[in-house]
């Protein structure tokens, strides 16, 4: 492969890609390199993973956040987390957040709000996130992807973050809380 497709930003011209490659293909995320030379003229291998964006979903029950409990193969670990999922094509990140709320949880949601967009390990990853702030909960229909075993629980709005806070945290659950809580919907 060739030069990557020309950037907006200012200082690509100081980091051309001299190669790009995929690796490997999973069908959940493409993993390669671009060959790039540095400002100084040396040239190096910067290795990525490239995933669809995804959606982090603050819910609001009115005293409590939606909180879903997993096991994660990756870490071997079971952790308390945010409703998440990834954004299909054609979807915005709050009807994202609308059908992930309701498939994990059952709620669906009168109201949502991007509070955030942003890129996720920006040194390792292309990938990015949207936050989205979601309340006026009301019966909707479960529906659990085939690898999704979920348990659904609420935990009360002044306890949520220190209980995401508790190991194994994850940083979806972390920032999307602190963001909710700092332009003041918690």
């Amino acid at each position: 492969m060739s030069d990557s497709a020309p950037s907006d930003d200012p200082h690509a011209h100081d980091w051309p890609v001299r190669e790009s490659a995929i690796e490997y293909e999973t069908g959940w995320y493409d993993g390669g390199y671009d060959l790039v030379t540095q400002p100084d003229g040396s040239e190096k291998r910067y290795y990525w993973a490239d995933l669809p964006p995804a959606v982090v979903v603050v819910a609001n029950t009115g005293e409590e956040i939606c909180f879903v409990e997993q096991y994660r193969p990756a870490t071997h670990e079971t952790h308390l987390e945010l409703p998440a999922g990834i954004v299909e094509d054609g979807e915005s990140y709050t009807q994202a957040a609308a059908r992930e709320l309701e498939e994990e949880t059952g709620f669906r949601p009168e109201t949502t709000v991007l509070l955030q967009e942003y890129a996720v390990a920006t040194g390792v990853l292309r990938h990015d996130r949207g936050i989205v702030y979601a309340d006026g909960l009301v019966p909707g229909e479960r529906e659990l992807d085939s690898n999704e075993f979920l348990t659904v629980t609420t935990i009360p709005i002044d306890e949520a973050l220190a209980r995401a806070r508790e190991p194994p945290a994850n940083d979806a659950s972390i920032s999307a809380l602190l963001l909710a809580s700092e332009d003041g919907f918690l």
